[in-house]
């Protein structure tokens, strides 16, 4: 009897052992290493960035909750920092690498990135986050695969293309840095790339059916995206289910990432894929080919033309972009479950870029306050507790009409607020914003002056939740954001000359209690630097 219970007992150990081991969310361990390298993507040959020898860099496939190990080596001769761009580093800003949360990566030393892609599904991206080596390359994309036992509301396709889509400079990121460092904006690219190239192919079958994963992975340029004679099905935005309307083409601003799915349902012959700048005076073209296997016949006929409306055509677009309620998205409760609209914010924010000239020179701002790098990474301070760095609220939740000042500028908020952002666009050009460790609704489009009255205008019931949302010329955005995610969070300008002088400042999430519930501690491998040098790890 005793070993009979004995056998029985150690078969019921080796079971759970087993589910234990299966439960828990799968490893993946990645080694990259940057370095320069040589491509021709306009013609001249010029310097650009690589990993793993690759530009763009490699994509990173992964599946919801899937935990990354990344050791990343740079063999560059500065300072070098990857982003997550729209992955949310959930109890976990420490690995968001941006300035304000990690100390750059000196040349010829290594960080290992260790994070998440918890409850998320959908297409990202990442890029370099330091100086102005975004406009060199160093840019991939992240595609965030459902969980087997998840649904998705669309028939698994036959292929899945990832395009990464950008405006693109023949000078290089230094020299585009010296320029923004002399005083002066970034001057109008050179041209459109798609995944680093001049006019890459895609192939697939006639009659099936295939998923593109577009990103606006440029430094400044919004453009619109076709494909000729060819519908494109809107699924996924950034994360969100989305109600699968039919378009012939889609807008997309610096830093967004859509999806849509397309069925090769025309004549077997090849097919021009386009993207063109918008709200350029100047427009810049890129084309790709969508090649029929079956086909015997090039691309022909004139490049399909964009949109020639802008703001009216292109808002009318983004209102039409609405939430799938009763799909889920990463887990199985569907996403109109949580009820958004009906849930008062604790504070409004009201966010104005402005373009001022400080000490004679080109400065952006946000409240009148263009932001400057601390030589001590913003979290670093706080966990620390070094003076002198940062204080809270240097930065007004709304415009304060006072001359721009230069700061390291962060606003205090407290973890479980639900608050309400206006980004008040009062220049004459087309603004990208992004929030790191969050997505929110975009819940209001508007012309002229945001008032308290635009509320009866916005969306509190299916508007769909992003990382990044444009705010049209002379006009204003609204965004409602759930602070769910404790730590330091950039809020920036997705366009990158305008981030690198100073339209950008952190958001500080905080609960006094501290607890492994709400965040993360610090990781024992995070790089020490400026005031922080010389600290014990916890």
């Amino acid at each position: 009897m005793g070993r009979a219970f004995l056998v029985y007992f150690l078969a019921i150990l080796a079971f759970w052992s087993v589910s234990v081991v299966k439960a828990e969310d799968a490893y993946k361990y990645y080694t990259w290493t940057v370095t320069y390298g040589t491509a021709s993507p306009l013609g001249p040959s010029q310097q650009v960035i690589l990993i793993n020898g690759q530009f763009p860099g490699p994509t990173l496939d992964t599946v919801t909750n899937d935990n990354i190990i990344l050791n990343l080596v740079n063999k560059l001769d500065q300072p070098f920092l990857l982003t997550w761009n729209g992955i949310k580093q959930r109890k976990n800003s420490w690995q968001d690498g941006v300035l304000g949360t990690n100390c750059p990566i000196p040349p010829n030393a290594n960080y290992t990135y260790k994070f998440q892609t918890k409850d998320q599904i959908g297409s990202y991206t990442y890029f370099p986050s330091t100086l102005m080596h975004r406009a060199a390359g160093g840019f991939g994309a992240i595609n965030v695969y459902a969980r087997s036992v998840i649904p998705v509301p669309y028939a698994k396709p036959d292929g899945d293309f990832s395009l990464l889509i950008g405006d693109w400079f023949k000078t290089s990121h230094k020299g585009l840095q010296q320029i923004l460092d002399s005083g002066k904006p970034l001057p109008f690219p050179d041209g459109i790339l798609i995944n680093g190239q001049g006019r890459p192919s895609f192939s697939g079958d006639q009659g099936k059916t295939y998923m593109f994963r577009v990103s606006n992975i440029g430094l400044s340029t919004s453009f619109n995206f076709r494909i000729q004679g060819h519908k494109l099905k809107l699924v996924e935005v950034e994360g969100s289910h989305v109600l699968q309307n039919i378009y012939d083409s889609l807008d997309i601003h610096v830093g967004q990432s859509v999806t849509v799915l397309v069925t090769l349902n025309q004549a077997p012959k090849d097919y021009y894929i386009v993207a063109s700048t918008r709200f350029t005076q100047t427009v810049l073209t890129a084309t790709g080919v969508l090649h029929y296997t079956n086909s015997q016949v090039p691309v022909s006929g004139p490049v399909p033309a964009g949109p020639t409306n802008e703001v009216g055509w292109s808002i009318d677009q983004a209102r039409s972009y609405r939430w799938n309620l009763t799909s889920n998205a990463a887990r199985p409760n569907p996403q109109g479950s949580f009820h958004y609209g009906k849930i008062t914010p604790t504070r409004t924010i009201v966010l104005a870029n402005s373009a001022p000239i400080i000490n004679g020179k080109q400065r952006y701002a946000v409240n009148g306050v263009s932001y400057i790098n601390a030589d001590t990474p913003l979290k670093l301070a706080d966990y620390y507790n070094i003076p002198g760095v940062f204080s809270i609220n240097s930065i007004q939740s709304s415009p304060s009409g006072n001359s721009a000042s230069l700061a390291t500028s962060v606003l205090g908020t407290s973890l479980h607020d639900f608050i309400e952002v206006v980004f008040q666009n009062n220049e004459n050009t087309i603004q990208s914003w992004h929030l790191d460790g969050y997505d929110f609704w975009v819940v209001g489009f508007g012309a002229g002056q945001w008032t308290q009255s635009s509320r009866n205008s916005y969306n509190l019931d299916d508007a769909l939740t992003r990382h990044t949302t444009q705010v049209y010329p002379n006009s204003w955005t609204a965004i409602l954001v759930s602070l769910d995610n404790q730590g330091m969070w950039n809020m920036r300008s997705a366009m990158w000359g305008r981030q690198y002088l100073g339209q950008q400042f952190y958001l500080r999430v905080y609960n006094p209690t501290q607890s492994y519930a709400n965040e993360y501690d610090m990781p024992s491998n995070a790089l020490l630097c400026g005031k922080a040098v010389g600290r014990k790890h916890p």
